[in-house]
């Protein structure tokens, strides 16, 4: 039961919702396709940067179907700045198993859809209530931000133990007639009124009944721990081009960036090098350059993952002749036009590079 203080609290998120609801395109649908796209897109950014990202899949990929057969190459570079690129590959990869094993249809419960790759308790809850109107809760982080302010929860939002705490409570306010409205309302509560920073507690109608506001913790809730230190990497990159056209690799399993495309690379323990360090690697890679044809870098690329942040430099290097066979196949490097690097999934840093050094001209 919820605390009877709040008896009213789905009733009042109901109404607020009809009165400030936006107008987004995944809420007229009870396709769970586009559901779960919009909300696997969704956890990565925020709904004015994701609504581009859903409208081209829905453009490109009206159907589950359509996703499947798509190339994951191409599925990626549709991606292309989301970051998170496993959720991408686990959605090409569930796009699959949903076309192939399921006939095409999503597993219309909450127990069904949680068995599929990459979709978590969120996920699952989202498109159980919002596709099919079964009465579960969904938790993400405009969720616990409310019913930590509102009902007074101070566990740690960021540790594990404490999901089973706002659970609880959240599937007691879930109204068995409305599952998909109320889970929408809650969520969109947290996004426009009762916001991380700065909610608008003046005209809010959860005012007189708000445990934070009453007790002056709105700034305290939720309690949410810090995260680590991201450890940092530097990245030097050889941009080797031949005749017009740019040796490039696609990265494999086992670090960041999996199945998209960067440069040769040299992972130093240092951000500044010096340039004498990089003949041995030049070698490596079949070239008999010195350092007077080594330019420094124009300027450092930086880019924060969520353990981890990226200094990366650019050393472009014009080659009269194509590199050995044996070389390509021990650094996995092709010659790609600007063309195709233009469609090859790339990391956003590795395309801010490209567009600054004007081998990339987006119109």
């Amino acid at each position: 039961m919820a605390p009877p203080a709040h008896a009213s609290f789905p009733h009042t998120l109901l109404q607020w919702y009809g009165r400030h609801k936006r107008d987004l395109p995944w809420r007229d649908t009870t396709d769970p396709y586009r559901i779960w796209l919009s909300e696997v897109i969704l956890q990565q950014t925020r709904v004015a940067q994701g609504l581009p990202y859903y409208q081209k899949f829905v453009d490109t990929y009206p159907t589950v179907q359509q996703l499947a057969a798509a190339p994951q190459d191409e599925v990626l570079r549709l991606w292309q700045g989301l970051g998170y690129y496993s959720r991408a590959r686990n959605m090409h990869h569930t796009a699959k198993i949903v076309t192939d094993d399921l006939g095409g249809h999503f597993p219309n419960n909450y127990a069904g859809l949680l068995r599929l790759k990459g979709v978590g308790s969120y996920t699952a809850a989202a498109i159980a209530a919002f596709a099919f109107k079964e009465q579960v809760a969904v938790l993400d982080g405009n969720v616990f931000r409310v019913l930590a302010r509102v009902f007074g929860l101070s566990d740690d939002i960021a540790a594990p133990a404490s999901r089973k705490v706002f659970q609880q409570l959240a599937d007691t306010l879930v109204p068995a007639d409305a599952p998909d409205r109320y889970n929408q309302a809650i969520m969109e509560f947290g996004a426009i009124q009762c916001t991380p920073v700065m909610p608008d507690c003046l005209f809010c109608p959860l005012q007189q009944s708000c445990f934070a506001f009453t007790h002056g913790m709105v700034q305290e809730l939720p309690v949410k721990a810090k995260a680590k230190a991201a450890r940092p990497r530097y990245f030097h990159y050889l941009v080797l081009e031949h005749a017009g056209r740019f040796y490039m690799r696609k990265r494999l399993e086992g670090d960041i960036w999996q199945g998209l495309y960067d440069f040769y690379l040299y992972e130093s323990a240092h951000k500044d090098l010096p340039l004498e360090a990089l003949v041995p690697e030049l070698q490596h890679a079949g070239l008999t350059l010195d350092t007077a044809q080594l330019q420094p870098p124009a300027k450092d690329y930086r880019h924060l993952l969520s353990h981890q942040r990226i200094t990366a430099r650019f050393y472009r290097i014009h080659l009269k002749a194509p590199l050995p066979e044996k070389v390509l196949q021990e650094a996995r490097l092709a010659l790609y036009s600007v063309k195709e690097i233009e469609e090859l999934p790339k990391p956003i840093l590795i395309n801010s590079y490209l567009q600054n050094a004007k081998i990339l001209v987006y119109l």
